[in-house]
């Protein structure tokens, strides 16, 4: 088939990289130029592990091509995919102008029979207003569909390869057919339902896996007070088939561009019918609190933060992507230094991305896991990346001023704890802190 995706960001990159895996001839757009340059010449803009060798291939192939050209590529498509962004606006609800400009750009561009596809995150009723902004600029005939994406970053190219499932909401039978067909080449679990629940079915399933992050996390601060170790738990838990084992990791909450974001518009749907979804409101204040709960060890295990020196290993908000919107690390950052402290940061690939956030002459932007803890007074480990496990207690006491670790991420086991000589606070696991607190109160100015 010929597609052309709308929007080569981070769902519509992969998603249009990955049917052309499928052997459909595919043309992703985007009106910036820089970008389009960018991959034409080989690059690619988002970290994304596989990412680059499938957009090689393909290129090679003759199956994928990018373009600023929205008309030409539309003209040239049987199904249009619909995936520029949807941020959030000051209200929390999804900002719906880019989907709104692309739907008009595709309907001055008609030239026949179209499929058009919403892969962006829309609020339910979206693709009731996308049909009646192209139906009010074209005389063509058309057919809607809503396919929500499900992919995580970091593993985003094999999501969308091996999917769990496929959703297709369209009340054209034909529609569904044809999207059918593109689709079941990944699976066979495809739900075909109407439009109003496939747009639904997106934001519930975010709000409940962010559900999940929240609840695990207030486990894991009750386990600090009681004295029971959170990953037992959560590993009890997951063996329960009506609970499973995935999104049961504590740590210090979610970020990224889609739990944040969702969360926000699935409270601002509620509120615009007249509900309070008072679960929800609060699954989002837990996650702004356990970012927070480093600060608060951190000031117990030094008495005082300010002129301290804090190393901070991982600014993404998770391994193997360079995403920092809404990394719990910004916040943090930022608590350290209004506090006083010296900040030395290191991520292996998303430090670049975290300057245009936040920089400060107070941060030290380190080249390496090493670099960042010598000297340290302590060290907060922030995301798991699997380089920062390999760098051993032992190794890390000789290279810190004081032994003290705030672990973010639960990385390190009980074993490799028990020998060391930290200060080692985790979450939801008080028994891993080995070493009496006293000894290490006011060891910045004691």
């Amino acid at each position: 088939m010929k597609l052309c995706v709308i929007g080569a960001g981070y769902v519509g990159l992969v998603s249009g990289v990955c049917f052309t895996a499928l052997g459909n001839n595919v043309v992703c757009i985007d009106q910036n130029e820089d970008k389009i340059r960018q991959l034409r010449a080989g690059g690619v803009p988002i970290y994304e592990p596989g990412l680059k060798a499938l957009i090689k291939d393909n290129v090679e192939q003759g199956r994928l091509s990018f373009t600023t050209d929205t008309a030409a590529s539309v003209q040239a498509a049987e199904i249009v995919i619909l995936a520029v962004g949807t941020p959030s606006l000051p209200s929390g609800e999804a900002n719906l102008s880019y989907i709104e400009e692309a739907a008009c750009e595709v309907a001055a561009a008609m030239n026949g029979y179209k499929i058009i596809v919403t892969k962006s995150t829309v609020p339910v009723g979206t693709n009731e207003r996308i049909q009646n902004w192209i139906a009010s600029r074209t005389n063509y005939p058309f057919g809607v569909a809503s396919v929500p994406e499900f992919l995580r970053e970091g593993s985003a190219v094999m999501d969308t390869l091996q999917p769990d499932r496929i959703v297709i909401g369209a009340s054209d039978p034909h529609v569904s057919a044809v999207l059918t067909t593109l689709h079941e080449p990944l699976t066979t679990n495809i739900l075909t339902t109407d439009i109003h629940s496939a747009e639904m079915i997106k934001y519930a399933s975010n709000a409940f896996l962010a559900t999940k992050i929240s609840f695990i996390n207030e486990i894991a601060n009750i386990c600090e007070k009681v004295g029971a170790d959170v990953t037992r738990v959560a590993h009890g838990m997951g063996l329960d088939q009506r609970i499973g084992s995935s999104f049961l990791s504590a740590g210090i909450g979610y970020g990224g561009s889609c739990f944040p974001k969702d969360t926000q518009a699935l409270i601002q749907i509620a509120g615009n019918v007249d509900y309070e979804f008072k679960l929800l409101k609060s699954v989002v204040e837990v996650n702004q609190g356990q970012r927070f709960n480093v600060i608060r060890k951190l000031k117990e295990a030094l008495g005082e933060l300010e002129g301290a020196t804090i190393g901070i290993w991982g600014l993404a908000f998770k391994p193997n992507t360079d995403d920092v919107r809404d990394a719990p690390a910004l916040d943090i950052i930022q608590s350290l230094l209004e506090a006083g402290a010296h900040v030395r940061a290191y991520d292996p690939i998303a430090t670049a991305n975290f300057r245009r956030l936040l920089d400060s002459p107070e941060i030290k932007w380190a080249d390496s896991a090493r670099e960042t803890a010598a000297e340290c007074d302590a060290l907060c480990l922030l995301t798991e990346w699997e380089e920062f496990g390999e760098v051993g207690l032992g190794e890390l006491n000789e290279l810190m001023k004081h032994p003290i670790m705030i672990d973010g991420r639960n990385v390190y086991s009980e074993e490799q704890i028990r020998q060391s000589a930290f200060a080692y606070y985790s979450v939801g696991r008080p028994q891993m802190n080995n070493l009496d607190i006293d000894r290490h109160q006011s060891v910045v100015n004691p």
